[in-house]
C-alpha cells in the first residue's frame, strides 16, 4: 500500500476538477492544467468538488509504484492553479546582477560578456534587486526546471561562494591555500 497514495486530495474553493475521458482538468485562478490518467489501473473520485481520492483498480507492482505518483501528480497540479509555486534565487559576487528587458533575463555573471536567458511560456520572472530573482509560475516541475538552468550559468564554488544559488541553499566552503 502507498501511504501517499492513500490520503485524499483536498480541493480549495476556486479550484474546479473535471474528470474527462482518460485525463482529469484542473481549472483554478491561476490557469489551467490537464494530466492524463490511466484509468484501466486507477479509480478516480471527485466528491462534491471537495476531495479527490485515487485507489488503484488492480494492485500489483505497477499499480503499488504510480499510485502515489500520480496522488502527487494530482495534488501539484491543484496547488498550482490555487496558488502557485515560487523559487527565489540569489546572486552572490562582484558585479553579479540580474536585469529584465521585456522577455529576456539578462544576467551579468562576472564572464566577458552578458547571458541573456528567454523566459519560457508560463514563468514570471520579477528581480526584486538586482541581486534577488524571484522565479514563479503554476507548474512545479517547470518553475524548477528553469531554477536549475539559471543556477547551471554559474553554480556557487565553494571557496568564496560566488555564484547562483536558491535562497537559504548552504555552501560547503573550503578553506583556501595556506603559506
Amino acid at each position: 500500500m502507498s501511504k501517499i497514495g492513500k490520503i485524499n486530495i483536498s480541493i480549495p474553493e476556486k479550484v474546479k476538477v473535471i474528470l474527462t475521458e482518460g485525463s482529469i482538468n484542473i481549472e483554478g485562478p491561476l490557469g489551467k492544467k490537464s494530466l492524463k490518467i490511466d484509468l484501466d489501473m486507477f479509480d478516480l473520485n471527485i466528491e462534491d468538488n471537495k476531495e479527490v481520492s485515487l485507489k488503484p483498480k488492480i494492485n500489483n507492482q505497477d499499480s503499488k509504484r504510480l499510485w502515489g505518483m500520480n496522488r502527487s501528480l494530482i495534488n501539484n497540479a491543484i496547488i498550482g492553479t490555487s496558488k502557485g509555486y515560487e523559487k527565489t534565487l540569489e546572486l552572490s559576487g562582484v558585479g553579479y546582477r540580474a536585469t529584465l528587458k521585456g522577455n529576456v533575463l539578462n544576467l551579468q555573471l562576472g564572464f566577458s560578456h552578458d547571458i541573456n536567458f528567454n523566459i519560457p511560456e508560463g514563468i514570471k520572472i520579477q528581480v526584486e534587486k538586482q541581486t534577488v530573482l524571484k522565479i514563479s509560475g503554476t507548474d512545479k516541475q517547470h518553475v524548477g526546471m528553469v531554477a536549475a538552468n539559471i543556477k547551471s550559468l554559474r553554480p556557487p564554488e565553494p571557496y568564496k561562494g560566488k555564484g547562483i544559488k536558491e535562497q537559504g541553499q548552504y555552501v560547503l566552503r573550503k578553506e583556501g591555500k595556506k603559506k
